[in-house]
């Protein structure tokens, strides 16, 4: 009986059929199956050849510290775990227009100087990386470009001694295999593609960075596989309205993950921001309700950005629940909390809530400080300027203790606050960092805390009738 000559793939899992069918079994989705030309066993990408025994080698070897490259771009460095590891690959995703180019070519002008540098685009034409060269006043780098998207061509180029260090390729969506008939961006041309140059670059030992597109959800293009492929994913997040641009590491052999990097995007290209907390709070306004700042952490760097509540009588049936920056379904947990905890009451209100800079904030540790954001907006009470919060929140209404809370209360003592709500479970002692404690152990206690105190009596005057 003759092979199959054709299969069809899905274009979101990578799931080989051996015909076509409406709807993916393995991940459900919806007219994504294309048909792909099939290698000689019917599946694509499979080779055939002798198998040959494995040398295996003792876990207790030879071998040293990483002898990693440094960027000269300080955040770039600390969210990869101290600069580029020999022969990595490095996946960069983001929304179109972020900046990823834009940085990529700023690191590959700053190498250039004590290495190899190439920086090969299947996107845009010599004449136009030459002009964002020129904006970014790295013209005169001694960067080697070239214009490309056939990845034989790119390998045969590469895959010589000393042909570089480091390595860009803007961006793996746009590259294709010639030995496979599908359009490049596909599953099978984004798979084979990345093998080819990542195998390269594990053989001649230099950095690999490969930008990849993003799909409408913020995930990247082209099969999950790809994540799994390189050595490190780092995407680049921020609001097109924002100056501001967070480098996030979601995954890292050689390093911490959930690191970022902040930089603010100039006329001048990427710069980097030495100190992200007093950038996020810079604009704030200390006496309007509805206005917290929350001590956080990202990876090992504490944060501190402002969280902003609004609470307004709606005119709709169903009330708007508007979050920006921070998880949705969290918000509507905290209100259940506070409606059932603490007898407030939220259904006949549209709640908006903002993290103010385009930041955004995943950790638990954020609940008591979007909690301090609504009270302040629904009772109209500011919060005191000087005052940073931070805290989880539980179904029970409970407070529960969060992670390195002594670095969190010195990043805000560095920047002028004086006192600070916090979790009484685990809280550092009293006179640690010179600032005064609020410990809080139900989230009723907040009310308590954030309730302005009662005017003193005044005396009334004696009238004399003589």
């Amino acid at each position: 009986m003759a092979r199959p000559t054709s299969v069809f793939v899905c274009q979101e899992c990578g799931a080989v059929y051996p015909k076509w069918s409406g709807r993916c079994d393995a991940c459900l989705a919806w007219n994504t199956l294309i048909e792909e030309a099939a290698a000689a066993d019917g599946h694509p990408g499979r080779e055939r050849g002798h198998a040959r025994r494995l040398a295996f080698v003792p876990l207790d070897g030879e071998g040293g510290p990483l002898a990693r490259r440094g960027t000269g771009l300080d955040e770039l460095d600390r969210v990869t775990g101290g600069g580029l590891v020999p022969g990595s690959a490095i996946l960069i995703g983001g929304d179109p227009g972020i900046g990823k180019s834009t940085l990529l070519l700023q690191v590959a002008a700053r190498l250039s100087g004590s290495m190899t540098a190439v920086y090969i685009s299947g996107e845009e034409a010599i004449g136009q990386l030459r002009l964002r060269a020129t904006r970014l006043g790295v013209r005169t780098a001694p960067v080697q470009l070239a214009a490309a998207t056939a990845v034989n061509e790119i390998a045969a180029s590469l895959d010589v001694a000393k042909a570089a260090d480091v390595v860009v390729i803007d961006s793996i969506q746009t590259m294709f295999i010639d030995g496979l008939e599908s359009a490049p961006g596909t599953v099978a041309q984004v798979r084979a593609s990345a093998q080819a140059l990542i195998r390269i670059a594990k053989r001649r030992g230099f950095v690999l960075l490969l930008v990849g597109h993003v799909t409408k959800e913020g995930t990247i293009a082209g099969p999950r596989v790809l994540e799994h492929m390189v050595d490190a994913v780092l995407y680049f997040e921020g609001e097109r309205g924002h100056q501001f641009r967070i480098l996030r590491a979601v995954k890292n052999r050689f390093g911490p993950t959930d690191e970022i990097g902040v930089f603010e995007m100039t006329d001048a290209g990427l710069q980097e921001v030495r100190n992200p907390s007093a950038l996020f709070l810079a604009e704030r306004e200390s006496q309007v309700p509805g206005s917290a700042v929350f001590a956080g952490i990202e990876g090992t760097r504490p944060v501190l950005v402002e969280i902003q509540a609004l609470i307004a009588p709606s005119p709709l049936g169903t009330p708007r629940r508007t979050v920006v920056g921070w998880d949705s379904g969290r918000l509507a947990m905290l209100l259940a909390v506070l409606e059932a905890r603490c007898g407030m009451s939220f259904g006949a209100a549209d709640v908006f809530l903002n993290v103010a800079g385009g930041f955004r904030v995943a950790e638990p540790a954020a609940d008591l400080a979007v909690a301090a954001a609504i009270v302040s907006a629904a009772s109209g009470n500011a919060l005191p300027p000087d005052t940073v919060v931070f805290g989880e929140v539980g179904l029970a209404g409970e407070v529960r203790a969060v992670a390195r809370a002594d670095a969190r209360l010195k990043e805000a003592a560095k920047l002028g606050f004086t006192q600070a709500i916090l979790p009484s479970r685990r809280a550092p002692a009293d006179g640690t960092l010179d600032m005064r404690l609020h410990r809080v152990g139900l989230l009723s206690e907040l009310l308590t805390t954030l309730k302005p105190p009662a005017p003193e009596a005044v005396p009334a005057r004696k009238v004399s009738h003589g």
